[in-house]
């Protein structure tokens, strides 16, 4: 290496001293052995990406002084505003990417409220804007980092300029310094992009502002015999994933070895709101067999006890068992009117009456049947607004929950079904807990192995499972959703429409003598529930530990 080439190290070096405030060595990247591996979140061509560690910057070789005068500055920014090696167990690699993409855009703000100069560097170091045609994940960070840089840029992308107001929003409400408010911000987006079906490849994703680190320096992986991209794709759920991978962009079904068995399919009408009429046999709806119950039974047991571990105890419900009249009984205090006029009509046909004509008071239990439909969109495969764990590991538990305390009481008729949809052509159905079965090590480990796919159209699965309850013996028959926000889908564009849908399913639901609740598992989600299921039936779970008394009450609601 030249003495020139050296000296200009040097001084980046110094300018990252002066910029963070810390001593700090500037690197080449390349003498230093092993670094090319250092990058768990983008499987980037060796030496493309900056790495960033407490002490230390290591650059890549060649390109101008310009980006590399972004680079140190960017580094700089995290080392001042960023705290290093945050938990990434929670968070799935979609999750891990938008963070980052989000903390990148937190601390240069930072930066450049500190240091007004520096925002030059970064404009200069801006790529140009991505082909509008492209919809992967890239290039919508690419449009948001833009547009978060340049306020005067415009993009006609929905979600792109969500990301901006959101962001320009938690600024005035919380300022620059709240993490936890940005965390929230790329919760809600991740979201977005989950329900939108945005493509997302963990082996090619690049960053793609060219002066940002691999990000290595904000996540803590922890220890794994698994390389860091394999162990950050097992994080995407709190699962183990099925035994045969995804084909395509990985949320189409599963391969050969892992294909669903199809059950059967059933056609559903659709409510279309500026019409204000039924469409017949709109929807589709395709009852399927898990393929995640080929399971190795090693990992059912392991999938099994993780569950038990986790779960706390749920109060019991509140089970009918009143004192009423008993009609048509062999003897009794008072006369039942309707068997003496059913004598008097059999008289008078010279038939054999029926000689049970009394009424007593007496105790009786009715049959009660509930349903939980979980919801198993792509969505739902994130951590909520504030939370540590997956949407899903929070169904996943209701579930679980549910289903313990009612094996205690023995009292219930129980089912835990699921749904996912792929527009109306496709509304998939899962049957993971048949009604009056006990929960078992087969059922156990297929719920806890479960992995969100596709998108919510809540109307037909509703529609569909109000059939299975009405098959139900007499008594009462309620219904409890399970989801994580409002219906969507890639066909649907109207935001009001497929929730208009499920308002007008849980109306033929209760018409039908079907009780239905909801558990929402976000609170942005409120409005829109409040309008699908009413005031009264319907909470948000907004972490953990609120899960059990919220279940507790919801199902006390339904069934007594």
């Amino acid at each position: 290496m030249s003495r020139g080439h050296a000296l200009t190290f040097d001084a980046l070096g110094l300018l990252a001293r002066g910029l963070a405030g810390v001593d700090m060595a500037v690197q080449p990247l390349a003498t230093v052995p092993g670094s090319a591996n250092r990058l768990p979140l983008n499987a980037l061509p060796p030496l493309a990406r900056a790495v960033l560690a407490p002490k230390r910057l290591l650059l890549p070789e060649g390109g101008d002084a310009r980006l590399r005068r972004a680079m140190v500055a960017h580094a700089a920014a995290h080392l001042r505003h960023s705290a290093p090696a945050r938990p990434a167990r929670p968070l799935g690699p979609m999750g891990i990417a938008l963070v980052s993409a989000i903390e990148d855009a937190r601390v240069e703000q930072l930066l450049c409220r500190d240091f007004p100069g520096v925002r030059r560097w970064f404009v200069d170091a801006l790529a140009p804007p991505p082909d509008a045609s492209d919809l992967g994940f890239s290039a919508f960070i690419a449009r948001m980092d833009r547009l978060l840089m340049l306020p005067a840029w415009q993009d006609d992308d929905h979600w792109v300029n969500k990301a901006r107001r959101l962001f320009d929003a938690t600024v005035a409400r919380a300022g620059l310094e709240d993490y936890a408010a940005f965390r929230a911000i790329a919760s809600i987006l991740a979201n977005d992009l989950g329900q939108m079906r945005v493509r997302w490849d963990p082996q090619h994703c690049a960053v793609p502002a060219p002066w940002r680190d691999d990000n290595s320096y904000l996540w803590d992986f922890g220890a794994a015999e698994t390389p860091p991209d394999d162990t950050i794709a097992l994080q995407a759920s709190a699962a183990w994933p099925p035994p045969a991978a995804a084909t395509g962009d990985g949320s189409g079904p599963p391969a050969a070895g892992g294909a669903e068995p199809e059950l059967g399919r059933y056609r559903y009408p659709e409510w279309e709101r500026r019409q204000e009429r039924l469409r017949p046999d709109w929807c589709t709806v395709i009852e399927k067999m898990p393929a995640w119950q080929g399971l190795s039974s090693m990992r059912e047991q392991m999938a099994a006890n993780n569950e038990r571990l986790t779960l706390p105890a749920l109060p019991r419900a509140r089970h009918l068992e009143r004192t009423r009249r008993l009609r048509r009984q062999w003897e009794g205090d008072d006369i039942d009117l309707n068997a003496a006029i059913e004598v008097l009509v059999d008289r008078r046909l010279r038939l054999r009456p029926d000689p049970r004509l009394f009424m007593r008071s007496g105790k009786a239990l009715r049959a009660t049947s509930v349903l939980v439909l979980l919801d198993l969109s792509e969505s739902v495969n994130h951590p909520g607004p504030g939370q540590t764990g997956s949407l899903l590991d929070i169904e996943k538990q209701a579930a679980l929950l549910l289903a313990a305390s009612n094996a205690r009481k023995s009292a219930d008729r129980l089912a835990i079904h699921g749904f996912s949809s792929n527009t109306r052509n496709e509304v998939y159905y899962y049957r993971l807990l048949e009604f009056g079965k006990p929960l078992q090590a087969n059922e156990r480990a297929m719920i806890g192995a479960l992995r969100g796919r596709y998108s919510t159209r809540i109307g037909a699965a509703l529609r569909h499972a109000s059939a299975h309850l009405r098959t139900e013996p007499a008594g009462r028959r309620a219904l409890l959703l399970v989801t994580d926000g409002a219906p969507s889908d890639i066909d649907v564009h109207d935001p009001q429409y497929l929730i208009e849908d499920a308002r007008m399913a849980v109306a033929e639901a209760r018409a039908a003598g079907v009780r239905t609740g909801c558990i929402a598992l976000d609170s942005a989600a409120d409005a829109c529930m409040r309008r699908i299921f009413g005031w009264h039936d319907y909470c948000a779970v907004y972490d953990e530990r609120s899960l059990p008394a919220r279940l507790a009450r919801m199902h006390a609601r339904l069934v007594c």
